[in-house]
């Protein structure tokens, strides 16, 4: 949790209805022309499970290829927890969203 120092990249994501609002951050290496999420951390300013799917993520992403975590979905994030109420699967959005954005971000300045 927190911010990553020198991170290679940041997604923001954010919910207008209920003013939740998350940053992931990345770093990436490359490890046998793969490129990997070497670490992940993040910053959540919300409800709890903002902050619970947040987390998760981080844990989910953590080591997989940028690819692979290019297919996390907020099931797979709502799943990790065990589940979460209808009413916060929005949250899960907020996290796989963050990631994703995060990992576009990436991707662009390695093409610039």
């Amino acid at each position: 949790m927190g911010e990553l120092k020198d991170a290679d990249a940041v997604g923001e994501t954010g919910n207008p209805v209920c003013g939740d609002i998350s940053y992931i951050y990345i770093k990436v290496k490359e490890v046998d022309g793969v490129e990997i999420i070497d670490d992940i951390s993040f910053q959540t300013f919300g409800c709890g499970a903002a902050i619970a799917t947040s987390s998760m993520i981080t844990e989910l992403a953590k080591g997989m290829s940028l690819d692979d975590a290019m297919k996390i979905k907020r099931e797979d994030v709502a799943e990790a927890l065990s589940g979460l109420p209808p009413q916060k699967m929005h949250c899960s959005n907020l996290a796989a969203d963050g990631l994703h954005n995060a990992i576009k971000i990436y991707r662009e300045k390695r093409e610039a």
